[in-house]
């Protein structure tokens, strides 16, 4: 029988010798695959289950109670799925991507995809489509057989909606998610066929079969334009089966591989500094997906964030109200000071200045105070976050520059130029206000390495002009990897790699404190020797 288990948010694969052996786990704080970059090999998932979830099942659900396990005020929970650096490893969640492995323009642009728009070669089949809700789609099916969920813009708001999806779905792709391809796409109505078997689900939720005249129907509420013809987000069918959404908390009974409760991973509650940055307040399960693929013969799941229309200035079906992002949909607080000021209470986010681009809808960067933000109700992974996920997640955003923001922008397609300069302008004063907040929290140090017999690192406040300089400190200490126990050497307090640690025999470890004005901020780097060199194999953090 194995197992799977995490150990002070590192992954660990232990064979359990059941019934025949103790089970003898050593107190290491660090081990010699120690750090992690990917989860160890999946384990092969059976007999899974598709799952289905509510709208109003999960509003009620996250609005009146707190699902999940929370933090308390004598237990703090630190963040779990993460390596001894603090760093989030590959998985079926996640991938590092643009931070640590810087991606060109080109690579940025192409996202999780730029190969498989629909062909053009032939009709499109529509093979379903949806007439109820507030934004109607189909299904449809190229001359090659790939299928795509085609999505519209709001009829008043052209470009709004399809510029988000897709640009969303390309910053999330290099933040490190796993996201459909989507395109946006012009086709004029002879392109769309009905297929022999298509359904249609109608405004009363009914199924039935469908016919060429439901396609002009739903086709009289979307945007045309004259020359180009309707615009459309075509999402790519994304491969294995579909088992449903993931929740912000709680693990899946049927999945052995999951086994971090999902409140307390570092890249479900990072998500929210993402999320903040891109005004993705509609931060709901349903608009996630679980699937089951399969990889050298082990079957797997892996989680999608998908359906990112409601990102930005856009709330799918029309542009954000001020209120999105600022308040939850029902809080207590704001309802209360209606309630006593008569109505004359007027928050500060409802002194909000949009520019009047329909494409964009209404996305700022003046009001817009990172800690504050919120989605539209409580998701437990974001309530729980803390500094270190935090400082993670903004050092991500903070590794955009403007230029490559602006080429992001520019795959919404935009035909107005001051749609895409309005946004670039506006991403990047959030980016900049998420750094300032989020690096206050830590001592914002990064990037540490060993070069010739000094420890290297950067400070990204002074590296992104946050501040000017910072002066440190350091204290460096012997340290015992069975008992965690540290001796502090004396004389020792530069950056010059202390002798002693030169003159050891190689599998000893040695740890260098760091702090700068605040005392309570430090950053605690732990070094091995090897026989060839000294490395870095961990990093804690405190604040």
């Amino acid at each position: 029988m194995t197992a799977v288990i995490v150990r002070n948010g590192r992954f660990v694969r232990i064979a359990l010798l059941v019934l025949l052996l103790p089970l003898n786990l050593s107190a290491q704080k660090f081990y010699e695959d120690d750090p992690i970059t990917k989860v160890p090999p999946p384990m092969n998932v059976e007999n899974v289950l598709s799952r289905k979830l509510s709208d109003y099942y999960d509003f009620f659900h996250h609005t009146l109670f707190e699902p999940g396990e929370r933090h308390t005020r004598n237990q703090i929970i630190p963040a779990q799925a993460i390596n001894t650096l603090g760093e989030v490893p590959d998985s079926g969640w996640y991938t590092n991507r643009h931070y640590h492995h810087p991606m060109t323009v080109e690579e940025l642009v192409r996202g999780p995809g730029n190969e498989n728009p629909p062909s053009r070669e032939g009709l499109w089949k529509v093979v379903a489509a949806k007439t109820e809700g507030v934004t109607p789609g189909f299904t449809i099916e190229d001359a090659r057989g790939r299928r795509y969920i085609l999505k519209f813009d709001p009829l008043t708001y052209p470009e709004m909606a399809s510029a988000a999806d897709v640009m969303a779905s390309k910053f999330f792709y290099a933040l490190g998610y796993h996201v459909p391809e989507n395109y946006v796409v012009y086709f004029k109505r002879q392109q769309l066929v009905v297929a022999p078997d298509a359904t249609l689900t109608d405004a009363d939720g009914k199924h039935r079969k469908m016919n060429d005249r439901d396609i002009g129907e739903i086709l009289l509420r979307v945007p045309r334009d004259t020359d180009k013809g309707y615009r459309a987000v075509a999402s790519l069918y994304l491969s294995g089966k579909i088992l449903g959404p993931f929740r912000y908390y709680g693990t899946r009974s049927d999945d052995p591989n999951d086994i971090v409760p999902h409140e307390h991973r570092r890249d479900l509650r990072g998500l929210f500094v993402f999320f903040a940055w891109l005004g993705h307040n509609d931060a709901k399960s349903l608009n996630s997906l679980d699937t089951l693929v399969e990889e050298n013969g082990v079957r797997y799941i892996k989680h999608y964030l998908i359906d990112f229309g409601a990102s930005l200035g856009s709330d799918s079906f029309t542009a954000k109200s001020p209120r999105a992002g600022n308040e939850y949909l029902f809080a207590w607080k704001a309802a209360t000071l209606q309630a006593f000021t008569l109505g004359f209470y007027v928050p500060r986010w409802a002194r909000a200045h949009y520019p009047r681009l329909s494409s964009v809808g209404n996305f700022e960067s003046q009001l817009f105070e990172p800690e504050r933000w919120k989605t539209n109700y409580p998701i437990p992974a974001f309530e729980n976050r803390l500094p270190g996920d935090t400082f993670w997640a903004a050092k991500q955003v903070m590794a955009f520059t403007d230029g490559q923001i602006r080429a992001l922008v520019r795959t919404a397609d935009y035909s107005d130029p001051a749609a895409e300069d309005g946004l670039t302008s506006h991403l990047i004063a959030r980016r900049d206000k998420i750094g300032r907040t989020y690096f206050q929290k830590v001592l914002p140090l990064d990037h540490f390495q060993v070069t010739g017999d000094l420890l290297k690192f950067e400070d990204l406040a002074v590296k992104h002009r946050l501040i000017s300089s910072r002066n440190y400190a350091v204290h460096w200490s012997r340290f015992d990897n069975d008992t965690e126990r540290k001796t502090r050497i004396a004389g020792e307090t530069t950056f010059r790699l202390p002798k002693q640690l030169l003159e050891l025999a190689p599998g000893d470890y040695f740890a260098a404190e760091i702090h700068g004005s605040d005392p309570k901020k430090t950053v605690t780097v732990y070094l091995r020797k090897k026989p060839d060199r000294v490395e870095v194999v961990g990093i804690d953090r405190t604040w």
